[in-house]
This record gives C-alpha cells, structure tokens and sequence, in this order.
C-alpha cells in the first residue's frame, strides 16, 4: 500500500474507533439504542469495506466498492447530525466527528470520481 492509501486507511481505523466511543457514551434510552446500533454499523463499515476496495480486480470494482464506503460514511453523518441534534451528546462530542465525516465523504467521493475517469 502507498502512504496515501495507509493514511486514508489509518483515518478511517480511528473514525471507527472514534464511532464506538461516541455509541458508547449515548444514553440507554429506546432511542439511544436504536441510534446507536445504526451508527456503529454503518460508522465501523467504512474502513472494512475500504479494505475490501483496495483488493479490488478493476478499477471499476473500485469504484463500486468506494460507493459503498461514501454510503455508509453518509449514512454515519446522518445519524451523528441526529445526536447533535437531539443533543444527546454535546457538540463538544459530536462536532469534530462529524467534521471528520464530512472530510472522508470528500476524499472518498473524489477517489471515486478519480477511478470513473481512468476507467
């Protein structure tokens, strides 16, 4: 892997360790739960499924895998938006994760369009 691909994994490592700590932290309330178990499926996907990219067999395999990534990634912002919110945690706790997010959903989507150009 080049150094690009290591700190694009390292990042996404840390988001999901980031992802169960704030899970971790919701009130065990109906909705916490429910909240919670969305998150820390699709926030913990992100690097999994960026891993299973990098294997990929064509560029266009590529491609679609990092669709999948942008997706979860996508779908953890929502739910970090809906905790900020709903305050369940403070913006002290939900800011800079949900910057981060938003920080991977661009290199992530830029990635994707790199890989469609090249095909």
């Amino acid at each position: 892997m080049d150094e690009k691909t290591n700190q694009l994994s390292d990042r996404l490592l840390d988001f999901a360790a980031n992802i169960i700590k704030i899970t971790d932290a919701l009130p065990q309330t109906v909705a916490g739960r429910h909240i919670g178990g969305q998150l820390i499926r699709a926030g913990t996907s992100g690097g999994s499924n960026y891993e299973e990219a990098c294997g990929a067999e064509s560029r266009s395999d590529f491609a679609h895998k990092m669709s999948i990534v942008l997706k979860e990634l996508k779908e953890a912002r929502f739910w970090l938006k809906l905790i900020h919110r709903t305050r369940m945690l403070s913006p002290q706790h939900t800011d800079p994760i949900i910057d981060e997010c938003e920080q991977l959903c661009s290199i992530v989507a830029k990635s994707i369009i790199t890989a469609k150009r090249r095909k």
